[in-house]
């Protein structure tokens, strides 16, 4: 009987333990069939063509393959993500063929060859809302970030840079609730959509980069 009630004291605890873990951990992106086939693709006015995405497979799961030349789309998916609880974005990338030499911070240079964008609805309209575009640059350093030269209404934030680690997997985190403060001067519980994205509209030059375990923890 005691030996019983160990072995399900123990279960209990693993169970405790599995929910409070996947409790503080919110997957955003699973990158499976299934989901690619639902996200929402939304192609940049202008750009010469979409960016191509696609799925594969490694020793830490699923990851999403992008491709550009003069193309501009992103995938992303409407969604409420609590801040108070999970305020950390974590993201794996890497950035295999960058975009070395542009100007990033201008209009005719404004291309990544990765970044996942995360967005606070503010108003009635789409540009009444807030984004922070958290950047794999090729060309800034680490934690600097500017106004974007498109909208008032979004930062450009380096999370990684090739200057460091090119061709090379990076796992970085954020405090979404923190820069959406320091930033943009809002407190905010909440965000209501994410998306990601590898564009070279402007530049016109190739580039490929690679996403996985997109997801938000509460440390």
């Amino acid at each position: 009987m005691k030996r019983m009630l160990r072995y399900l004291s123990i279960i209990l605890v693993i169970l405790i333990f599995n929910t409070k873990s996947s409790a503080e951990n919110l997957e955003v992106f699973k990158f499976t069939k299934d989901e690619f086939n639902e996200l929402e693709v939304r192609k940049i006015r202008g750009a010469d063509s979409k960016t191509t995405y696609s799925l594969d497979t490694n020793k830490n799961g699923n990851y999403l393959k992008a491709e550009a030349s003069g193309g501009a789309s992103g995938l992303g998916k409407e969604l409420k993500i609590n801040l108070i609880k999970t305020p950390y974005l974590n993201i794996t990338w890497k950035v295999e063929k960058d975009l070395a030499g542009i100007d990033e911070k201008s209009k005719k240079g404004h291309d990544f060859a990765a970044r996942v964008f995360v967005v606070k609805k503010t108003g009635l309209t789409p540009l009444s809302n807030k984004a922070i575009n958290y950047v794999f640059s090729s060309n800034n350093n680490i934690n600097e970030y500017w106004r974007s030269p498109y909208t008032k209404s979004s930062i450009d934030y380096v999370l990684s840079t090739t200057k460091e680690n090119l061709n090379e997997w990076v796992t970085v985190k954020a405090n979404v609730k923190d820069h959406f403060k320091k930033l943009h001067g809002l407190d905010v519980e909440n965000i209501t959509g994410i998306a990601l994205m590898t564009d070279t509209d402007q530049s016109k030059k190739p580039a490929i980069a690679y996403y996985q375990n997109i997801y938000f923890s509460s440390n």
